[in-house]
């Protein structure tokens, strides 16, 4: 078997406007499970997430306040680094984009872009004058066309005003014929119809885009290489940390490991192809970068029908989960009820029911009531020596019965390497109600009584199965494995997995 490569994965970069909500909360847990799960599988990875911390946005609500941009962003950024311990997350670094060392990199991969000239003499970058529809929520201009009628943003339903003056762009429009055939190969996005989304946009047409603001408007950003009077466009600046944060321009360490030589996977929002697999794809090869090998892209969690909006104030906050439902109770409410790919809808009323019915009746319970019976019946010492006997098969008989008609271990490994943790997970709860039905059906509590030796193989087979669904659990809900697995170990009934819901 050939060594496998490392991996490399990160988040977008949440803009730090505002608190951490649980769109992004989905994708920073979705990223620490694919982690776990390669990490559990031997594969050496590199998780990298942080924080946007320059742009329009957050100069305006910074002065809007009276506070210094510096003290404003380390404030967010602060919302979103507490992540790690509240949702226990094992990324390897927090990048931010006021670190100095990001900053060196863009500038160096600026000067690289302005480097790279095409047969005319014409570089990657170069300056004109410009007047386009902005949209200061997407910190991006629109074609008209692309705007709906009013010349309102699509994303954030606001009039896109117009602006004239003297930018720095990137020759986008260089790379059409690059681009097509990058998005050709399939698997470079995930999933399909994202990438022959992208795909159409390119054969579209690609214009141009502006990279920097005049300093004269916008001066709270990366400075522009040799001119004082203009600073990056936030983009241009927050998407190279995908690099930065494993030391490029050095390819001696990380960058080297992780990215020419790993296997590269993004994951971001749906409305992010334009950047992650066009605009970053094109500034890569004009680098001389290597490309990402995947971009995976999952939809929005809406509210009630509606897209989550402070003003509506439908706005889910994942410490509110947290603070509700435990860790682990939220990594699982995320991970098995937010679709990996499409817009899903999530309510209070709808979280309580999963969180009762999947949690507290389903796994907390199975655990519970096959603990107590072997902690009853059976000893540490017998567990131990029947598992290790011939009468395994026996055990594994049971096991396959209980999994008759569902998803097997192949399935599960199979919707992990597909980037489909929802199935992934609806497969370990599937177990579970195959071993409640196991249980209801043979009635071990009984058997015991009438047939000893049978009865206790029966507890036994369970106890084997809680094992490896609590093995199963593991990239999802790290905690709740150990304490499962621990109960098993000390044939014991541990304390409740969930707690109930107050009324």
């Amino acid at each position: 078997m050939s060594e496998q490569k490392p991996r490399y994965i990160t988040t977008t970069l949440p803009y730090v406007n505002a608190d951490p909500h649980i769109g992004f909360a989905y994708e920073v847990v979705a990223a620490d499970t694919l982690t776990r799960y390669w990490r559990l599988l031997g594969q050496e990875v590199f998780f990298n997430t942080g924080a946007d911390e320059h742009g329009q946005k957050i100069a305006q609500k910074a002065d809007e306040k009276g506070e210094d941009r510096q003290v404003y962003v380390d404030y967010y950024t602060n919302e979103f680094v507490k992540l790690k311990g509240k949702l226990n997350l094992s990324f390897d670094n927090f990048i931010r984009t006021t670190d100095p060392d990001h900053m060196s990199s863009v500038q160096e991969l600026w000067r690289r872009c302005a480097a790279n000239v095409n047969e005319q003499g014409e570089s990657d970058i170069y300056k004109k004058k410009y007047t386009g529809l902005y949209c200061v929520g997407c910190e991006l201009f629109y074609k008209e066309s692309e705007l709906e009628e009013g010349k309102i943003c699509p994303i954030h339903k606001t009039v896109a005003q117009e602006i004239a003056e003297e930018n720095y762009f990137f020759r986008l429009s260089r790379y059409q014929s690059y681009l097509e055939g990058y998005l050709s190969t399939s698997g470079v996005i995930e999933p399909e119809w994202r990438r022959q989304e992208a795909i159409n946009f390119v054969k579209g047409g690609l214009e141009d885009f502006s990279i920097s603001r005049e300093k004269s408007r916008l001066d709270w950003g990366v400075p522009v290489p040799n001119d004082e009077d203009q600073v990056m466009y936030v983009w241009f600046d927050a998407l190279t940390n995908y690099i930065s944060t494993l030391g490029w321009p050095d390819e001696s360490g990380n960058f080297g490991k992780f990215w020419r030589d790993g296997d590269v996977v993004q994951l971001a929002g749906k409305d992010q192809v334009r950047f992650q697999s066009i605009m970053w794809q094109a500034m890569l090869k004009s680098a001389n970068v290597k490309a990402t090998d995947k971009v995976v892209y999952h939809g929005f969690i809406n509210s009630g029908g509606q897209k989550m909006s402070k003003s509506i104030g439908n706005v889910i906050s994942p410490y509110e989960l947290i603070a509700k439902y435990g860790t682990d109770a939220t990594r699982y409410l995320l991970l098995r009820h937010v679709h990996p790919f499409d817009d899903v809808d999530i309510t209070w009323d709808r979280l309580d029911e999963w969180y009762t019915a999947n949690l507290v009746n389903g796994l907390g319970n199975l655990v519970a009531r096959v603990m107590k019976m072997a902690e009853t019946h059976v000893s540490v010492e017998e567990i131990s020596a029947y598992r290790k006997s011939v009468e395994i098969k026996e055990i594994e008989e049971l096991k396959n019965r209980a999994r008759a008609g569902k998803p097997d271990h192949v399935d599960f490994l199979t919707q992990m390497n597909n980037y489909n943790i929802q199935a992934a997970t609806d497969n370990v709860w599937l177990y579970v109600g195959d071993m409640d039905k196991l249980i209801q059906d043979t009635q071990p509590f009984k058997l015991i009584k009438e047939d000893v030796e049978r009865g206790k193989e029966l507890i036994i087979a369970l106890v084997d199965a809680v094992a490896s669904i609590a093995e199963r659990l593991t990239p999802f809900m790290p905690d709740t494995s150990r304490l499962i697995l621990e109960a098993v170990a000390q044939n014991k009934k541990p304390e409740n997995l969930f707690n109930r819901l107050e009324k």
